[in-house]
């Protein structure tokens, strides 16, 4: 049976603990003692010994059983954590992807589709609507509105006339337009984007092991220990090979870290997956153990503390109409645009309209406005100079349309028969929740900032209304990144919370990057944690959830190194010379140190698993 118990061992001990030998030597090269060499250590001696034990060149029991248990629980715990990490390549190839294939080239005056790397500077470059529009340029022909929202974060479109620029990877929403390449190849704004998340991941270094930190402590002193206990027992006490030699294995045995091994990843397990029933989504281990040490939380605003689409907030109407009639009449002519700001105007009205009335003859001029007719009337929506160039006095509703813009809304001119009779605002609405989130990371004693590629009057009236107090705005992807960058230099650990392609620079150079999940893929897969159900109080709670992991690995292992403080010299023999003390301690073999060994472990266990119950607050 012996023999059957050798070879069951032994490719355990070998092959699937091959790691562990290999690092304990790398680490013993080093002058350092980690996790490994515990490992390599406490089960080979119970093999060893167990060898001998089988061979007859030993008295006593095999504890091969014991040898092999050590690797597998420890090996186990990695291979648990290991499942919670993603990769990072992904991000990059969905930014690479955002890059059209092929671009529309003026040359001769004939239209060619082309490559999109063959794109020289200079060159002229065709756009239509819906297309990506394939590298930088600026604009020298026609005009439309462009969604940046993955550069800028804004949900707004933005228009384009000649001598705008425009942005490779964008998305033209209307109209037609002709513009200069001035940006081909690794030049283009995507690709320096592509090189900033590149960049920011791979000078990430992970978190270090603070098992790892005590073991170069507590390994040294485990020889020690052993070493002194058989000579001690041999060369001082009774002389007697066998008794010294299991007193000495007792030592090791006893002192085999799985409960320090499982002491951490247990945790993380348990951690990770009390935050997958939270919709708190962990990339790897290193996330959830430097959560807890931030002490400084940027937001972005589109998408994160905000809705991220604009919705109707006001409508404003003169003495010669009401305000459904404004509304009924706008929403007439932008349901049959495809403006995203004709979108919110149009869901506007069927959220609270019965009915809203047909026009005949729509047009849309790209950046200005539409117009359509309805019965024996003109309906104009749109820009206040579109309106004036159509001859329609809006002096009556101006005090009115400043002061909605001062209030950071974007405001549509509404006009019928000549007649300006209401305004439209529309803006991104606050999340709900984000203002007693942000109060909530305070109370944790965190510094909150906002940082945004919008415009200044609006970042800071959505800081206002949440009470951020630190804003920075109009900023591009690199900014973000840094901003953060800046923020380390002072000394903090930085979190950073996102959702759009223009915070992927940000989130990777951050010590912990947050994406809430209604966010790009992008952003998602560069992040270290996902925030499935968005919101913030899902980063309350993703903190709170850090901080209780980190708080019972170290219970884990306050109790095995506390429990390797008291039966270590238990097992050296220190209670032999007393006759009260039970013989099973005089004397403690190998067998009972594996099985107290056992046990410290399942203690282990069942704490990290108290942190599914753990509630993490509202």
């Amino acid at each position: 049976m012996n023999y059957l118990f050798w070879a069951l061992a032994t490719p355990v001990q070998f092959y699937v603990g091959k790691q562990y030998y290999v690092g304990g030597y790398k680490s013993l090269r080093n002058r350092s003692a980690n996790m490994d060499v515990l490992v390599a250590l406490g089960s080979s001696v119970a093999y060893l010994y167990s060898v001998l034990v089988t061979l007859g060149l030993a008295p006593g029991h095999v504890y091969f059983e014991t040898s092999a248990a050590i690797i597998t629980l420890i090996i186990t715990g990695k291979l648990l954590e290991a499942r919670v990490k993603g990769q990072t390549s992904e991000a990059l190839r969905k930014l690479i992807e955002l890059g059209p294939k092929t671009a529309r080239v003026l040359r001769e005056g004939r239209e060619e589709d082309v490559p999109v790397d063959t794109v020289a500077v200079e060159d002229l470059v065709l756009v239509r609507p819906g297309e990506r529009i394939p590298v930088d340029g600026v604009v020298v022909e026609g005009g439309s509105s462009v969604d940046e929202s993955m550069i800028s974060g804004e949900s707004l479109p933005v228009e384009k006339q000649v001598h705008d620029r425009v942005i490779g990877g964008t998305i033209n929403k209307q109209g037609s337009f002709l513009f200069k390449a001035t940006a081909v190849g690794r030049d283009t704004f995507l690709a320096q984007v592509v090189r900033l998340v590149e960049e920011a991941q791979s000078g990430k270094a992970p978190v270090e092991r603070l098992v790892d930190r005590v073991a170069a402590v507590f390994v040294p002193l485990v020889i020690l220990s052993a070493v002194a206990t058989f000579l001690i027992w041999f060369l001082i006490v009774d002389g007697d090979l066998v008794t010294s030699l299991i007193r000495m294995v007792a030592v090791l045995v006893i002192a085999c870290p799985c409960a320090m091994g499982l002491a951490t990843p247990t945790a993380v397990v348990a951690g990770t997956g009390k935050g997958a029933e939270a919709g708190i989504l962990f990339r790897n281990s290193t996330a959830l153990e430097q959560a807890h040490k931030m002490t400084f939380v940027v937001l972005d605003k589109t998408g994160t503390v905000t809705q991220g689409e604009p919705r109707v907030i006001d409508i404003v109407a003169n003495s010669n109409a009401s305000e459904d009639e404004v509304l009924g009449v706008a929403a007439a002519v932008e349901r049959l645009s495809e403006h995203p700001l004709a979108e919110a105007v149009a869901q506007a009205a069927a959220e609270s309209l019965k009915e809203i009335p047909s026009i005949n003859n729509f047009e849309s001029f790209a950046g200005r406005g539409v117009r359509g007719d309805l019965g024996d009337e003109t309906v104009l929506v749109g820009q206040r100079a579109f309106l004036e160039d159509e001859g329609v006095k809006v002096e009556e509703l101006d005090e009115e349309a400043q002061r909605l813009t001062h209030e950071a809304k974007t405001v549509m001119w509404v006009a019928i028969g000549g007649a300006a009779v209401g305004l439209i605002a529309v803006a991104d609405v606050v999340r709900p929740g984000s203002e007693g989130a942000v109060g909530k990371l305070k109370e944790l004693g965190l510094l909150v900032s906002l940082v945004t590629g919008d415009n200044r009057q609006t970042a800071q009236s959505v800081a206002d209304s949440v009470g951020i107090s630190e804003v920075l705005a109009e900023v591009l992807p690199a900014g973000k990144a840094n901003y953060v960058r800046e923020l380390q230099a002072r000394g903090n650990v930085v979190g950073m919370v996102g959702d759009g392609i223009n915070d992927a620079p940000a989130l990777a150079q951050a010590d912990v990057g947050m994406a809430v999940g209604s966010g790009t893929d992008i952003a998602l897969e560069t992040a270290d944690i996902t925030l499935v159900r968005g919101g913030l109080e899902s980063v309350v709670k993703a903190l709170r959830l850090s901080r209780e992991t980190i708080r019972t690995i170290r219970q884990n292992l306050g109790w095995a190194f506390g429990y390797n403080a008291v039966l270590i010299p238990v097992a050296a023999g220190i209670l032999a010379p007393f006759d009260w003390a039970p013989a099973f301690l005089q004397q403690l073999h190998p067998i009972l140190a594996a099985a107290a060994m056992a046990l410290s472990s399942v203690s282990v266990v069942l704490n990290s698993l108290r942190l599914k119950r753990r509630k993490l607050g509202d």
